[in-house]
């Protein structure tokens, strides 16, 4: 049983910027990940797929994680036209995934699952962003600096690639991984008070 003594949430991602999402809020998130199969169904859609993902975390994290403490699943996934883009293999597929959003408009979907007291709430978090257009040279010198491989999309909207985002439609928070106003909704549906109050 984990101690509870400087922990008051488990964030079962190993994200760092999840973690530091909730400590804007005022949480202090043990950080337990758990790994799952992210294959994609055939022909599964985008919020499905980030939906079941989320879930399915969810459920590995109540087999693996024994605690009272609220536990917190999430996944994040960028696409167009209901292509999932996920995080890039390899630097050649960093650039392919470039050229796909740059100078259009894509859509981040973020969704969660929150789990305490034997009850598990799940919600879907869906944004729209418009990037600029972006030249090969661009796309070359930031992926040198290594930013878009571990992230959905090959870009992190938080750092560098923040200067082609000509507009968002949706949560800032949920782009960047997990959409703080709808974390906050589900643990206090669940009866988990914001460390606010």
């Amino acid at each position: 049983m984990l101690s509870h003594t400087e922990h008051d949430i488990v964030l079962a991602s190993a994200s760092p910027r999840r973690m530091e999402l909730l400590k804007q809020l005022g949480w202090c998130p043990q950080v337990l990940p758990v790994d799952i199969d992210e294959s994609i169904f055939p022909e599964e859609e985008a919020t499905k797929y980030c939906l079941r993902m989320a879930h399915e975390k969810s459920i590995a994290a109540q087999q693996k994680i024994k605690t009272t403490l609220p536990i917190l699943t999430a996944d994040t996934i960028v696409a167009v036209d209901d292509q999932i883009l996920g995080k890039p293999a390899n630097e050649a597929d960093a650039l392919l995934t470039l050229i796909k959003l740059s100078g259009r408009k894509h859509q981040v979907y973020s969704a969660l699952s929150v789990c305490h007291a034997g009850k598990t709430l799940t919600r879907l978090s869906s944004n729209s962003v418009e990037m600029a257009s972006i030249s090969r040279a661009q796309m070359s010198a930031y992926i040198a600096t290594g930013e878009p491989m571990d992230k959905a999309g090959a870009y992190g909207i938080q750092g560098y690639a923040a200067m082609w985002i000509k507009s968002i439609h949706g949560s800032y928070s949920s782009i960047m991984g997990l959409p703080l106003f709808e974390t906050t909704t589900l643990l206090n549906e669940l009866g988990v008070p914001s460390p606010l109050g």
